[in-house]
């Protein structure tokens, strides 16, 4: 065996070693990162009070509550057709404001809170607007699951429509989730946010603006206004994700790196978050459509108008099985690709082994220390012999790309 053959082995054994090591470390990062983060989904922190605690929350009951750090900021928008003001409100003069009375000639107002921290904010607003204590309560118990709730007129709580909703957005090209808890009134919606910032910068436009349809319609057109906000801000989160399994995909055909996978499963689990969201929407939004448990509350344009925001939930939901199937395509891609380079390489290995078994065995006869073999003392001995092998390792090799294995 010459020097030259010696090193292409030694190469391909050693390709062959990674390529095993590479297979066998990628099988099990993938799993232990599939059990971490897809058999564990979700793992959210839920707050619940006491099992057998008396159901929601009364005024006395937040009134207990510790507040917290986090700053809580509360921003009003009173508009009708003709003209609209905004402003923050502080917290020491949130009682003061409450007991204002509104601007001569109000249709609707638009109260929003930033930040939980502080119940006692919560517990005015309950006062005035006389909240229902389990709706209250799901404020408070995050996350709940996407959902629809009315409450009828008694002597103590006045009708509202109670929605809770889960509003996705991107930070660093990393999904995050937040809930909306929403009360519709006959000419008010609270909105509270567990922490500053949104999706409705657009909504708040198109009210400054003078002959938008919002400000000519109730308070139920702007709650469908910010529903379809909710919903249609998912299309920009799902174009992302179209990029990302793009550049995926191109990686997967190139490259053998298990980065690769954790960036699939990465993407499926951020998938399994919007389905997650989404879905239950698809139910909130078709009850709102119905009059029976609507009536008092939603006008009958703005039922017309969730009907594109259900429509839009639909697609949602078709385009997230799309991209998990994809997803689930390129996992399968990639464990693909590294199984062929290897069996490429062990195909290497394989014809080698093949073209060396004869040779072997008729250098190992010729070899043995036996004094009475014919050929031994033959004069040309020598030469015949590397005719042979040079003979048997021709008609292998011309045997192989026959048959098309090279």
């Amino acid at each position: 065996m010459n020097m030259s053959t010696q090193e292409v082995i030694g190469r391909t054994l050693n390709q062959a070693k990674g390529m095993a090591g590479q297979a066998f470390n990628l099988a099990g990062n993938t799993l232990g990162f599939a059990r971490r983060h897809l058999l564990t989904l979700p793992h959210m922190h839920v707050s619940k009070s006491r099992p057998g605690s008396s159901p929601g929350l009364t005024h006395e009951d937040l009134q207990n509550m510790p507040v917290g750090d986090q700053k809580v900021s509360i921003h009003c928008i009173d508009y009708c057709k003709d003209w609209q003001q905004t402003r923050e409100i502080e917290l020491d003069d949130l009682e003061a404001f409450l007991s204002n009375s509104r601007p001569e000639g109000t249709t609707v107002r638009w109260i929003n809170i930033d930040g939980l921290s502080n119940p006692r904010v919560v517990q005015k607003l309950a006062s005035k607007y006389k909240l229902h204590p389990l709706a209250v309560e799901d404020v408070f118990h995050v996350p709940q699951r996407p959902k629809v709730e009315t409450y009828p007129q008694t002597t103590d709580v006045s009708a509202r429509l109670f929605l809770v909703m889960q509003m996705l957005y991107v930070v660093d090209r990393q999904l995050h989730c937040e809930q909306v808890s929403l009360f519709l009134g006959h000419n008010t919606v609270l909105t509270f946010q567990q922490q500053p910032g949104d999706i409705w910068d657009p909504i708040r436009e198109r009210i400054s603006n003078d002959g938008s349809r919002l400000r000519v319609q109730d308070a139920s057109f702007l709650v469908y206004a910010l529903l379809d906000a909710v919903i249609d801000h998912c299309f920009p989160i799902l174009e992302m994700f179209s990029t990302q399994l793009e550049e995926l995909e191109e990686k997967v055909m190139e490259d053998a790196d298990k980065q690769i996978v954790k960036k699939i499963y990465r993407i499926k689990r951020e998938l399994i978050m919007v389905n997650r969201q989404v879905w239950p929407m698809r139910e909130v939004l078709r009850q709102l459509q119905h009059e029976d448990v609507t009536s008092e509350l939603m006008s009958d344009m703005t039922r017309t108008y969730l009907r594109d925001v259900y429509d839009h939930a639909v697609q949602i939901i078709e385009i997230v099985e799309t991209y998990r199937d994809l997803a689930s395509g390129l996992a399968d891609m990639h464990m693909t690709v590294v199984s062929n380079r290897m069996n490429e390489v062990m195909k290497v290995l394989t014809i080698f082994a093949s073209i060396f078994i004869p040779i072997t065995f008729i250098a190992g006869v010729y070899g043995m220390n036996f004094d009475n073999i014919p050929e031994l003392h033959y004069k040309n001995g020598y030469f015949v012999f590397w005719g042979i092998i040079i003979t048997v390792t021709v008609s292998m090799l011309g045997m192989f790309k026959y048959k098309k294995w090279l």
